[in-house]
């Protein structure tokens, strides 16, 4: 494997319904913290709670001094090293530990990068991104029963939650894609030539 070339990766959001999918391209060296990054973007998640990427029995996030057996820095590690070092192309991420949002993180394949294109990039997604801080998979299921049940005691709180126009088929490809395209520009190393000074 070379750092330079590209991971095409498969992310399955765990336990729900309908399917929520999404299918990114990353370079291989990337960090895990940015890994992260990419996939919350894509997913279409806020970014507003605490995650952890596993490979076996190792785990890489946010470290925590106080937490003796806290994820290994996500910031010091590299894609290519989990996949070398660990041996899998398979990856847990789970997001939010209160609600336990879990994905499978699968390495379809290992292409070489295409001139001109900006990694990473979303290149499919399938299925709507859940409401975050509703309870989980378990909680999505109830409030998506609730939402479509108008006799449903709690239909009314349920439907206000989703704010009316939500449907857990449709998703905003255009929106994410311009989200997880931002990530690629901002890491894009960008090399301004330097004029020599007239004196």
């Amino acid at each position: 494997m070379s750092v330079e070339t590209i991971a095409r990766i498969k992310i399955t959001l765990d336990d729900v319904t309908p399917a929520v999918l999404r299918r990114v391209e990353v370079p291989l060296a990337i960090r895990l913290d940015r890994l992260h990054l990419t996939i919350q973007a894509a997913m279409g998640w806020t970014n507003s709670h605490l995650y952890q990427l596993r490979a076996g029995d190792v785990g890489w996030g946010v470290p925590d001094p106080n937490w003796s057996d806290g994820p290994l820095d996500a910031r010091k590690t590299r894609l290519i090293d989990v996949l070398e070092d660990v041996g899998t192309k398979t990856l847990r991420y789970v997001y939010d530990f209160g609600d336990g949002w879990e994905h499978t993180i699968k390495i379809e394949r290992l292409p070489d990068p295409m001139p001109s294109i900006a990694y990473p990039r979303l290149v499919d997604a399938a299925g709507r991104c859940p409401p975050e801080d509703i309870g989980g998979p378990w909680g999505y299921v109830e409030l998506l029963e609730a939402r479509a049940d108008p006799k449903h005691d709690r239909h009314a709180e349920c439907d206000e939650w989703f704010a009316g126009d939500f449907d857990p088929e449709i998703v905003d490809v255009k929106w994410l894609t311009e989200d997880v395209a931002a990530l690629a520009k901002r890491w894009s190393r960008k090399s301004t030539p330097t004029r020599a000074r007239r004196t």
